[in-house]
């Protein structure tokens, strides 16, 4: 079974996050911080990794630049979601690595759209 990791510091972003996740039929990791994301990614090779930005510790910019110059992660897909929503955070993320960008409170459909684009079907 195909796999997500979610690396959020919310309990409920990561719950709701998760949430659609099972619905699309792929199983959930989970990570409450980046550091803990990193090392959890490196470990458990996920197919996609959902990555907040506003985190504890290492924030999601340097855990997507971490994971996405790392051989072992540099091919996982990154979506960020998070409530930073001006143009150059969208900007910055991409050039660290992510694949997409979304905004919180993010559109459950939205988020489902995101993950089956990088994700074959659970």
């Amino acid at each position: 079974m195909s796999r997500v990791l979610i690396i959020d510091d919310s309990p409920t972003d990561r719950q709701k996050m998760a949430g659609v996740v099972k619905n699309l039929g792929f199983e959930v990791l989970d990570a409450e911080n980046g550091a803990d994301g990193v090392k959890k990614a490196r470990e458990e090779q996920p197919d996609l990794i959902l990555m907040d930005i506003i985190m504890p510790d290492i924030n999601g910019f340097q855990a997507t630049r971490q994971l996405s110059k790392d051989a072992a992660t540099k091919d996982i897909p990154i979506i960020v979601v998070t409530t930073k929503d001006q143009e150059t955070d969208r900007v910055w993320g991409m050039r660290q690595g992510a694949s997409e960008f979304l905004v919180k409170p993010v559109d459950e459909k939205a988020l489902a759209s995101a993950i089956r684009k990088f994700m074959p079907a659970g």
